[in-house]
C-alpha cells in the first residue's frame, strides 16, 4: 500500500493574496463574460469559481488552528505537572521505606520521571497504582493508602484524556492544512485558465484591460 503523499501548493503567494487576486479577476471576468463565451468559458464555470472562494474565505486559517492546538498543550502540561506530582507523593513515602538503589524501589519505574515523554509518562503513572497496590502491607506505615492511589488513577485518567484531545487537534491541523492547499490549488488552477483568456482577449485590443489579468508582473 502507497503512502499518501502530501500536498503541495502550486502558487507561492500567501492563501490571503491567492482570494485577493482572484476575487479581482472574477470581478473582471463577470464583465468580460460575453466575450469570453467566445472561448468556451461558460458563467457556470465562472459560478464554480465564486463558490470555491466562498469556501476558501471561511476555512479557518493556521493561526487559529495554531492556536486551538496551543491551548490544548497547555492543558495537556498542566495534567503531565499534576500527574508527576502524585507519583512524586507516592515515591516520597516508597523512599521512606526502602533505598532510593533497592530493586523494591526500582520496580515502580520513576527514574528520570521529569524527563519521560507523554506515553512513557502515562506508562509509569499506571505502573506506579499496580506496583503500590501489590506492596500496599508493606507500604501501610507510611502512610501509603488508597486515597493516595486513587489520586495518582485520577491524573493519569485527567492526562490521558488532555493528551488524546491534544493529539486530535493535531490531526484535525494536519486535515484541515492539507484541506485548504487543496482547494487553494483549486482555485489557482482556474485563476491561470481566467487570466490567460483574459489576457488573449483584450492583448491587441486595450493594454490596461490586458493588464489587469495578469497574475504575475513577469508575465
Amino acid at each position: 500500500m502507497k503512502k499518501k503523499q502530501h500536498v503541495k501548493r502550486k502558487y507561492n503567494f500567501a492563501d490571503a493574496e491567492l482570494y485577493a487576486r482572484a476575487t479581482e479577476r472574477v470581478k473582471l471576468a463577470k464583465k468580460d463574460l460575453p466575450l469570453l463565451k467566445g472561448y468556451g468559458y461558460k458563467p457556470e464555470r465562472l459560478k464554480r469559481l465564486v463558490g470555491l472562494l466562498l469556501q476558501f474565505r471561511d476555512l479557518p486559517n493556521d493561526d487559529e488552528l495554531v492556536g486551538d492546538q496551543m491551548l490544548l498543550t497547555e492543558k495537556k502540561d498542566a495534567a503531565a505537572t499534576r500527574l508527576r506530582n502524585a507519583i512524586r507523593s507516592v515515591m516520597t513515602r516508597v523512599a521512606m521505606k526502602y533505598s532510593r538503589k533497592s530493586g523494591h524501589y526500582r520496580k515502580f519505574g520513576t527514574a528520570k520521571l521529569a524527563d519521560m515523554s507523554d506515553p512513557q509518562l502515562l506508562f509509569c503513572g499506571r505502573r506506579v497504582v499496580r506496583v503500590a497496590r501489590q506492596q500496599s502491607a508493606q507500604l501501610e506505615e507510611t502512610g501509603l493508602n488508597e486515597d493516595l492511589l486513587q489520586k495518582v488513577v485520577h491524573a493519569c485518567q485527567s492526562f490521558e484524556k488532555a493528551l488524546n484531545l491534544q493529539q486530535d487537534r493535531i490531526a484535525e491541523r494536519d486535515i484541515a492544512v492539507e484541506r485548504r492547499i487543496e482547494l487553494g490549488n483549486k482555485i489557482y488552477d482556474e485563476l491561470i485558465v481566467l487570466c490567460e483568456l483574459g489576457k488573449d482577449l483584450w492583448a491587441e485590443k486595450d493594454i490596461k484591460r490586458y493588464e489587469q489579468y495578469r497574475l504575475y508582473q513577469e508575465e
